[in-house]
């Protein structure tokens, strides 16, 4: 066993040892196999381990569970059962190779086999088909482990044969590639953008996960940079995008080129650390300015109600992929107003709280900020001199720091009285009345004219005609 392996020897999971020790004392053989190993040789290695064995899960399972295991039988019909030691989960999948795909995503065909290397055989990429062994150490038999080493992004065998078989491996290609840095092996991407056609078989939401997964990575821009064909397949509302010239002297990127850098900004002024929704609001906040385009007398483009337009359209875009709830409709609040005016006045972002707590009641606040960082990145995703713009986000973010030191007040719950202190106060009875007395102190409130103090808004109250 060289270092390289002493090394992963060290991070191992204790959960899969006991796996991989419980099926070879009984006569079978096992390997941990796919991103464990990939992401051990890179130095990340995480406790989400698979194995793969000779033994038929039917075994595997009365042999672990004699071993004092719990086994759950969560893929049978695939040979994958899960078992569960020292509070960790094991995926554990009996060797298997896989025919027909007839419909571009699922095998016809399972068949399982006794041959660990027929089992890596089958799998996507060769950085993803290596398998390794606490004693026997790594085995690579496709020259995984030097395509991390070179930065190389490669399938397993014939990538048009690979790609037929299964459409999504073509946007998982893409995920690793943008993911790592890699660049994508030469016949691989060939194969790649002959057989882009085959996405247009897989089901929107199996898309929607790669492409979440893309998105999530905080690679997006540099996905839509280097692989625009794929991009625009998974999401052909993108297309349009590309090449669209915007013809205004604030812009000196086509509308496609503009959303990657805002993709890429949003990471940047967010130390990569950006939320889900402000990801995919970047990657979609201008999808509607091929559609809303117009050009004045002068011959400069317009974008009216783009905003508005946009966040329809992301809608439909998100619910397509399914993209859970919670997300979509943050993404596309972020959207609707990523380029509305706004004065930089605690009035103004106390409606905007407002705004947002009533749209997404509880994450107003974090949406505020996302919203300052998606307006500094569309900022300077312009034009040098527009760049200045992302400057002006720092007395937004400043009143709201401001806001959550004292207490923000955006609704009737943060005001410093209750209906019980108007109705003394006016004495009036339980109703309506109540409720309209609250909604105008909040707005006094908001607007700055009274500060959200009891005795304040009490004496307020009782000095009104």
């Amino acid at each position: 066993m060289d270092s390289c392996d002493k090394t992963i020897a060290s991070v191992m999971p204790e959960a899969a040892r006991c796996v991989i020790e419980a099926l070879e004392a009984a006569g079978h053989e096992a390997w941990i196999v796919g991103g464990w190993v990939r992401d051990a040789l890179r130095g990340a290695a995480s406790h989400d381990v698979d194995v793969t064995t000779s033994a038929p899960w039917p075994v595997t399972t009365r042999v672990l569970r004699a071993a004092g295991m719990a086994v759950h039988e969560t893929g049978t019909a695939h040979g994958t059962v899960t078992a569960v030691c020292a509070g960790e989960t094991v995926e554990v999948t009996t060797y298997r190779v896989e025919t027909g795909y007839s419909d571009h995503r699922h095998p016809d065909e399972v068949h399982f086999v006794q041959d660990v290397e027929q089992d890596l055989a089958r799998r996507d990429l060769t950085i993803n088909a290596m398998a390794w062994h606490p004693t026997r150490g790594l085995l690579d038999p496709f020259g995984g482990r030097n395509d991390l080493v070179d930065g190389i992004v490669r399938t397993v065998g014939n990538p048009a044969v690979r790609f037929g078989e299964d459409a999504l491996r073509m946007l998982r290609t893409v995920r690793f590639a943008v993911r790592f840095g890699f660049a994508m092996e030469r016949q691989t991407h060939k194969a790649l953008l002959d057989k882009l056609y085959l996405l247009r078989e897989v089901a929107p939401e199996r898309m929607g996960q790669e492409v979440d997964a893309i998105v999530q990575s905080g690679r997006a821009g540099t996905a839509l940079l280097a692989y625009p064909e794929v991009m625009c397949a998974a999401i052909p509302e993108l297309a349009a995008a590309r090449g669209f010239d915007q013809r205004s002297v604030y812009h000196v990127y086509d509308v496609y080129e503009h959303i990657a850098h805002v993709c890429n900004a949003c990471e940047a002024f967010t130390a990569g650390q950006a939320t889900a929704p402000l990801r995919w609001a970047a990657l979609l906040h201008d999808v509607a300015k091929p559609a809303t385009y117009s050009e004045d007398v002068d011959g400069h483009g317009h974008f009216f109600d783009h905003p508005r337009q946009g966040a329809h359209m992301a809608r439909a875009i998100l619910r397509r992929m399914a993209i859970p709830s919670e997300i979509a409709d943050a993404t596309c609040l972020l959207i609707r107003w990523h380029d509305e005016p706004m004065p930089a006045t605690t009035p103004a972002v106390r409606r905007l709280l407002r705004r947002f707590s009533r749209a997404c009641p509880g994450r107003e606040v974090p949406l505020a900020f996302n919203l300052f960082d998606l307006r500094r990145a569309d900022a300077v995703s312009k034009c040098p001199s527009a760049a200045c713009w992302a400057h002006q986000m720092d007395a937004y973010t400043g009143i709201l720091r401001s806001e959550i030191e004292r207490g923000p007040v955006f609704g009737t719950r943060q005001l410093a009285v209750s209906g019980s202190d108007i109705m003394r106060a006016l004495n009036i009875a339980p109703g309506p009345a109540v409720g309209m007395q609250m909604e105008v102190l909040l707005q006094v409130v908001m607007a700055g004219e009274v500060p959200n103090e009891r005795d304040e808004l009490l004496a307020w109250l009782g000095a009104m005609p």
